[in-house]
């Protein structure tokens, strides 16, 4: 019944050791990919996604949500998805994925956490922070982005049902497409977390690692933009795919 949660758990972890391991490169201090820009975080984030339903997908997950805004929409949108105790198990398993994914950032660049001088930098390598920070239109920012990306999924695999004559193998490189447009579009003003998983789960791990000179986790952000607006996003997508007639 619960056949999935190691799939989520190595997805998520997937996920965020590549997409965390892609911040680190940029923005660590005497990493080689230091100041690449953010051309360099969209591509890598875009195929860490990808990576990240691959490895879900190989280890049990087939549906391979890896992201708890996505499967709260599944368990109210699509019946017999999850039943409500899969999904908090599930739920569960990707936080755990996400916290797994930034102990394993924090070890590859173990070498440059205590040569980086400014501490923002180093919690911007777990997680998203505003690019102006005003808690308010944060929130929509991330609400809108996430629901682009909830029903942009939905989309996405509609098309792979046959109906659009896509290969069904085509969904995760189009996902990662999707990923790319999105932190190309909306992902300035946030950093585009659109992953409740994918924020909370590396900040725990800023949070309990012994990262030299770190600062502030910033939980407020954490819980009321990057965790709440995709959550948020969740409810309104379900309300959405009602009228859609998928």
């Amino acid at each position: 019944m619960y056949s999935n949660l190691l799939g989520e758990f190595l997805g998520t972890m997937t996920l965020v050791s590549f997409g965390d391991g892609v911040v680190a490169n940029l923005l660590l201090k005497d990493s080689k990919g230091n100041g690449a820009g953010w051309v360099h975080i969209c591509w890598g984030w875009a195929f860490s996604v990808m990576m990240g339903i691959f490895v879900a997908i190989a280890y049990g997950a087939p549906q391979a949500d890896i992201n708890p805004a996505v499967t709260i929409f599944k368990l109210l949108a699509i019946g017999g998805t999850y039943t409500v105790p899969q999904a908090v198990l599930t739920i569960i398993a990707q936080v755990a994925g996400g916290v797994a994914g930034g102990v394993i950032v924090f070890l590859l660049y173990s070498n440059h956490w205590a040569a980086t001088d400014n501490p923002g930098l180093k919690l911007a390598v777990f997680s998203t922070g505003p690019g102006r920070r005003s808690l308010g239109a944060n929130f929509i920012t991330e609400v809108i982005a996430t629901i682009f990306l909830i029903m942009g999924i939905m989309c996405i695999f509609h098309l792979n049902s046959g109906i659009g004559g896509a290969s069904p193998n085509m969904g995760p490189f189009m996902v990662a497409g999707l990923i790319y447009v999105l932190g190309s579009a909306m992902g300035g003003p946030t950093g585009y977390a659109l992953n409740p998983a994918r924020d909370m789960g590396p900040r725990i791990a800023h949070a309990i690692l012994p990262i030299p000179g770190k600062g502030s986790n910033d939980w407020q952000y954490g819980l009321t933009v990057a965790t709440a607006g995709p959550v948020v996003a969740a409810f309104i997508c379900v309300f959405l795919y009602t009228l859609s007639g998928f």
